[in-house]
Parts: C-alpha cells; sequence; structure tokens
C-alpha cells in the first residue's frame, strides 16, 4: 500500500514512466499507446506494470529495459517491472493524443477494436477497415500485406496519392 510519505515519490515514479517511448513507434509514450498499466510505490520499490500489445511482442524486453533505466536515472534504486496479461491490451487504449501522433507521422491510426464476445471467426482474406490515408486523407486505399514492419501493423496504398503507409492494427 502506498502511504503519505511516498505520494510525491509515487508522483514522481508516474511522470517519468509516462514518458517513456515505445521503441518501435517512438512517437508514442508507454502512456499514449494504453501499455503503462500502473505504477505502484511501496517503501523504496516502484513496481510497474505493463501489457504487451501482442503476446510473444520483441519490444516488450526494450519497453522493461527502459522503464527501468529512466526510473534509476531519476533516483530509485528498487525498480520493478510487472507483466500483466489480463485485461489482454486492446488498440482501443491508445490515447486520442497518440492516435494524432501516429497521424502526425503518416501512420494510420486504429479504428475501433472488434468486438470479443466469442469465438474469433479464422479467415485467410484480408481484413476489411475502414480508413483513409494519413497523407491525403483519401479512403481509397488498398491493402499490399498484411504483415508490416512489426506484426502490430498493416501495410497500404492510397490509390489516390499512391503512396505506401502503415496502418495499426485494431485488437
Amino acid at each position: 500500500m502506498t502511504t503519505t510519505r511516498t505520494a510525491p515519490a509515487l508522483e514522481t515514479a508516474k511522470r517519468v514512466a509516462a514518458q517513456v517511448t515505445d521503441p518501435e513507434m517512438p512517437m508514442l509514450t508507454l502512456a499514449d499507446l494504453g501499455v503503462l498499466r500502473d505504477v505502484a510505490v511501496e517503501d523504496d520499490a516502484v513496481t510497474v506494470t505493463i501489457t504487451p500489445t501482442y503476446s510473444g511482442c520483441p519490444a516488450m524486453a526494450t519497453m522493461r529495459d527502459d522503464l527501468v533505466h529512466r526510473l534509476l536515472d531519476h533516483g530509485f534504486d528498487d525498480v520493478r517491472v510487472r507483466v500483466a496479461l489480463t485485461p489482454a491490451w486492446s488498440s482501443d487504449w491508445i490515447s486520442e493524443r497518440g492516435r494524432q501522433a501516429l497521424r502526425d507521422h503518416g501512420l494510420s491510426a486504429p479504428g475501433p477494436a472488434p468486438a470479443a464476445g466469442g469465438p474469433v471467426p479464422l479467415t485467410l482474406r484480408p481484413t476489411r477497415r475502414d480508413l483513409a490515408c494519413p497523407r491525403c486523407g483519401s479512403s481509397a486505399t488498398a491493402v499490399t500485406s498484411e504483415f508490416g514492419p512489426t506484426a502490430c501493423k498493416a501495410m497500404y496504398r492510397c490509390e489516390d496519392c499512391l503512396e505506401p503507409f502503415e496502418h495499426v492494427k485494431e485488437i
């Protein structure tokens, strides 16, 4: 339990952790991405809880290391990072500021995540998405690959300006 004595430490730890950026999309903080779930301070120990965007996400180790290093640099001697798998991360957790940062950097932000109320249908066809080109705003887009440079992105091309772009997938 956090005590009154640790209240300033807790605020500092939260502020520092909220500024750590995603290693694959550095325009986003872990807070804006929705990966940063909790920061707690008990006695002299800081525990940060994060949730991966995908199970097996290779960026998790870097996120953990960046959180630990940044908090150590700000005077915390005992830093622990906990990974929470429940509830599973959803692209709906990306903040509006994070969505705007994606658009500002030429990436298409995810739409609403699909409802998960039962079995997930398996299809080998590309996922239909209602999205617009982040460069010109056209809705005339075509998927070129469901697999982008990271597992959480798909590749698209604008049919009007002909520019390729990455789309952060809805999960």
